[in-house]
């Protein structure tokens, strides 16, 4: 497959990248919006409206989700410390285990696609996608 531009390139990567991860949802029962949830918590506890911003969902999509994710485990809520009227959202035990089997698995199917590459070019391509994808907060 021949790519005219690296947008091109990217974009057929995201199609990739989104099929392996829309699968993994679905044999987990979760749409790729709830995947995108629990893979935003994987690594921190935010409020209500900071994942929503982070996910670019407005925030009573964003409660529906938290609400039907806490009905099956995965998440769990509590006042913020420092300001008592927001909501944390975090991924309880269950939910963890579910982010990391999630990870492993993706890192698995991932792999068959990196496999082409020597050590050296999947680190150099890791740390050009880093760069490219660093948050905008990062970069200001």
């Amino acid at each position: 497959m021949a790519f005219d531009t690296l947008e091109d390139a990217l974009v057929q990567c995201a199609f990739s990248v989104i099929g392996t991860v829309t699968h993994l949802g679905a044999v987990n029962d979760l749409s790729l919006t709830q995947l995108r949830v629990i893979g935003t918590l994987r690594d921190r506890r935010c409020h209500v409206t900071e994942l929503a911003d982070l996910c670019g969902l407005d925030k009573s999509t964003m409660s529906t989700l938290v609400d039907r994710a806490a009905k099956r485990g995965l998440v769990a809520t509590d006042r913020n410390a420092e300001d008592r009227r927001m909501l944390d959202v975090f991924l309880t035990p269950a939910g963890r285990e579910l982010a990391w089997q999630l990870t492993e698995q993706a890192n698995e199917i991932l792999k068959h696609t990196t496999n082409v590459l020597d050590e050296a070019q999947r680190e150099a391509l890791r740390a050009l996608l880093e760069v490219v994808f660093r948050p905008a907060s990062a970069v200001a």
